[in-house]
């Protein structure tokens, strides 16, 4: 695998590296060796399948507070999403900031999203599942949210949502101070 670091102190874009035969292809998806190269998390206690219906659902923006905040690897293993990762974490230099990715079935990127970030993601096609990594379990009660859109951070997303949860559309807006 090949990690990459983005823009976003601690994100990673991963890439991997397939075997390809007669017989069609092999891709390692998460090796602990291998994120323990990069200072990344090495064990996993959560994985989830996030099974997307409709083109345009909006999933997000969500996060855990401490201490149940959790790193997270993300990959869109059928269909397409634009994601988006903002960094909540004070003492970093790219606090308040957020960077896009597009993963697709076909790119079989991933992204590694540390402890201290929000993500969301915006499906592109109809019947889009999404994998998650954890490294903690979910704590209900220490769940935080950003609304997609939210004046603050001034999001540009690809298209109008069409499908978003009502939880995630009743938001209140960041505080700014």
């Amino acid at each position: 695998m090949k990690f990459s670091e983005q823009k976003l102190e601690g994100v990673y874009l991963i890439e991997p590296e397939p075997y390809k035969d007669e017989r069609g292809m092999l891709r390692r998806h998460f090796c602990q060796n291998e994120f323990a190269d990069f200072g990344l998390m090495t064990k996993i206690k959560q994985t989830n399948i996030s099974e997307n219906k409709k083109m345009y659902t909006l999933r997000g923006f969500h996060f855990q507070y401490p201490p149940h905040d959790e790193n997270k690897v993300i990959s869109c293993v059928k269909g397409s999403i634009y994601n988006i990762v903002v960094d909540l974490r004070k003492e970093s230099n790219t606090f308040m900031k957020w960077q896009s990715f597009d993963l697709t079935e076909e790119n079989r990127l991933s992204i590694y999203v540390p402890q201290g970030c929000a993500n969301a993601y915006l499906t592109l096609q109809d019947n889009t599942w999404i994998l998650y990594y954890h490294s903690e379990f979910y704590a209900p009660g220490n769940e935080g949210s950003i609304c997609y859109n939210d004046p603050l951070f001034k999001f540009h997303w690809p298209a109008v949502p069409k499908v978003i949860s009502d939880k995630d559309l009743n938001i209140p807006d960041w505080p700014t101070k």
